[in-house]
């Protein structure tokens, strides 16, 4: 079993390249693009491309976009099992890119907020050699639902779970102890370094890994340019320097690096493996607009 079941959101990013500060109350030139988004959308996507079979994500969207979605997953390689909302529209995340390629991001969830246990089956984890749900499933109490029916579904099945944290936003409107209630039993936790501060208390990567580590399984900590770490039961395990590139966006770049990540392991790889194939997608991310490898 090597597939890869992804759950969580789609959305449509707009992605607006400004150079300079934004400008108060009046216009600031920007370079726009409309392009697919959504951390498991993109996690998927970016799986796919590094070399993982049989990839499919579940996610809701609305009616307005559910064709274009699915068949930008389809030509992204990952198979959309998506949950149309005809009362909803897909989400949007407009994302403000400055002339460093780091992201702001304004989001309006839309039908994403909406998907329920209903929208579970256990069958999805058939073929599937790991599970990973994107942490905005997280923080509607339908999507915990969801999420803890799937993580006890995978555990009876002896599917490894991973979680991405996703926002430092949204968790802190959450709160550290209804996340962690949320995600017992999971196998590996991928967060950035803002949200491992968050959810450990720690200020150091190091520190940060290793106080994950005691509750998360293998706790693996997103250093950005700087590369990443993971520590599992109370130690670091592997450390991974990053890849130079020239970044133009930072739109998604946690997401690829979980999908290069993930798709390493399922490949047999071990964590220095998996952690430098993680650190590879990402700069290959960082090196495109937009939050999904280039199609074509």
């Amino acid at each position: 079993m090597n597939g890869l079941l992804v759950i969580g959101n789609v959305v449509t990013d707009v992605v607006a390249r400004h150079r300079g500060p934004l400008a108060p109350n009046t216009d600031t030139p920007a370079r726009i693009t409309l392009m697919p988004g959504g951390a498991a959308g993109n996690t998927a996507a970016w799986a796919a491309r590094s070399g993982a079979r049989e990839v499919r994500v579940l996610a809701r969207v609305g009616a307005d976009s559910a064709d274009w979605h699915r068949a930008a997953l389809a030509a992204a390689g990952v198979t959309a099992q998506l949950v149309v909302a005809p009362e909803q529209p897909t989400g949007v995340v407009i994302a403000l890119v400055d002339e460093t390629a780091e992201r702001s991001m304004v989001t309006d969830v839309g039908a994403a907020s909406g998907l329920r246990l209903a929208d579970w089956d256990p069958g999805l984890l058939a073929g599937v050699g790991r599970l990973h749900l994107s942490g905005y499933l997280l923080f509607p109490p339908a999507g915990r639902e969801l999420a803890r029916a799937a993580i006890a579904a995978a555990r009876a099945a002896g599917v490894p779970v991973s979680v991405d944290p996703a926002s430092t936003g949204f968790l802190g409107e959450l709160g550290v102890p209804a996340f962690r209630a949320a995600v017992t039993g999971i196998d590996v936790l991928l967060p950035n370094l803002e949200e491992a501060r968050l959810l450990s208390g720690e200020a150091e990567p190091e520190a940060a890994a290793i106080a994950l580590s005691q509750w998360a399984g293998t706790a693996v900590v997103k250093l950005g340019a700087a590369g990443a770490i993971a520590a599992r039961a109370g130690a670091v395990v592997a450390r991974a320097a990053g890849v130079p590139t020239a970044a133009v966006d930072s739109t998604g770049a946690g997401d690829a690096f979980a999908g290069g990540y993930l798709a390493a392991l399922l490949a047999g790889a071990d964590q220095q493996r998996a952690l430098a194939a993680g650190c590879a997608a990402g700069a290959q991310a960082v090196a495109v607009v937009g939050a999904r490898p280039t199609v074509g």
